[in-house]
């Protein structure tokens, strides 16, 4: 199981095979509407910002969603685009991946030699040591290549960028996001989705030279999670045991997260519980050995961080609370006043470690919030 938070990717040890099936339909996991939304967004040319925490399903819906429209994917992990040249770099690669090499070096001799060259692996590979102007005309180039790609094809283009607030490390200026978003917008046949934290749904909403349709994922509700969770036992030959309180664990647990439910589901179905039946101390079990499993990275992830961010985060973990900004609050945890204890609510949240205020700022990772709880105890 891996889990990215901000930076961080985040993966369990090595766990005996278990070959679950996680396709159940969409409608079952409580996404049916957001679902519906984005087919209607990309069968129109429109772009989109999906907002959520790691494992809220986000490039699930989008994907699933491409699909039903007849749509080319091509992915982009921002996280790796540590500078402009890495930004523009990734998205050749992507290219190179969902095209015909032959039609790219076409394009390549025709009208860009002079930024890019396709080696014999393939891969179309940006010059090095280009001056900023050539490297904004490849940039160009490029945004340009994905509707004449799209035009071949006869298909939609659609780019998924996970992660894309990445980029505004180097971008301070936010000169490329903007040149991004209004050079894809002239084209009819590209289209893009940015996978964000809900920390960015308030970001470019107002903006009316790149407006963009925002869909936030909120936890599932718990009777969604507890219909999910069941049939995917089911299709394995095993049950909540009635007479126990293992669903209801599982749900305390998992707190509407359906990445930290598939988590525990695997571990379950692991363990062969006796007669088939899950009970209470095999869910304890389980997540005891899940959690056991994200120590190392549990606490690398907090090396990771503002020693006031893991103090917050550490109080919002072991005494939850809608008013962190309290005066009560603040003093029972010993925590900072004023600018460093809002920079640390906005760091948090932007990390996609916490939900914003409507949510109540509790944690976002269930299972972290966990193993918070258990280490400080």
């Amino acid at each position: 199981m891996v889990y990215a938070v901000g930076k961080v990717a985040i993966k369990t040890k090595s766990e005996k095979r278990v070959n679950l099936n996680f396709s159940t339909p969409l409608q079952l996991i409580g996404r049916s509407l957001e679902f519906q939304r984005i087919i209607e967004i990309l069968a129109k040319d429109g772009d989109l910002l999906i907002t959520g925490v790691p494992g809220s399903g986000r490039r699930t819906l989008v994907k699933g969603a491409a699909k039903e429209v007849n749509t080319v994917i091509l992915e982009i992990d921002c996280i790796r685009a540590t500078e402009a040249e890495r930004f523009v770099q990734l998205l050749a690669e992507a290219i190179s991946q969902n095209w015909e090499a032959d039609k790219i070096q076409n394009w390549v001799n025709e009208s860009s030699s002079e930024f890019f060259n396709f080696n014999s692996e393939n891969q179309l590979k940006l010059i090095h040591s280009l001056q900023q102007k050539q490297l904004w005309q490849a940039f160009a180039n490029l945004l340009n290549l994905l509707e004449i790609m799209a035009v071949d094809l006869n298909q939609r283009i659609l780019l998924i960028l996970q992660s894309f607030p990445h980029i505004r490390s180097w971008d301070r200026q936010g000169l490329w996001e903007t040149t991004f978003r209004q050079e894809v917008k002239i084209y009819p046949h590209v289209s893009y989705v940015l996978i964000a934290t809900i920390a960015e749904s308030s970001q470019h909403t107002d903006d009316t030279n790149y407006p963009i349709e925002t869909i936030q994922l909120a936890p599932l509700a718990k009777d969604v999670v507890a219909l999910w969770a069941r049939e995917i036992l089911h299709n394995d030959g095993l049950t909540f045991d009635c007479h126990s309180q293992g669903l209801q664990l599982f749900l305390e647990a998992v707190q509407g997260h359906i990445g930290d439910g598939m988590a525990i589901i695997r571990r379950l179905s692991a363990s062969r519980c006796t007669n088939s039946l899950i009970t209470e101390e095999d869910v304890k079990e389980a997540i005891k050995g899940l959690l056991k499993d994200l120590s190392m990275t549990y606490e690398s992830l907090l090396m990771l961080l503002p020693a006031n961010q893991v103090h917050l985060l550490e109080s919002l973990a072991i005494d939850p609370t809608d008013k962190p900004q309290s005066k009560e609050y603040i003093q029972k945890h010993g925590l900072s006043r004023g600018g460093s204890l809002q920079g640390a609510l906005t760091g948090l949240q932007h990390k996609g470690l916490i939900y914003n205020a409507e949510n109540g700022y509790r944690l976002a990772m269930p299972l972290l919030a966990l193993w918070l709880k258990e280490r400080l105890h």
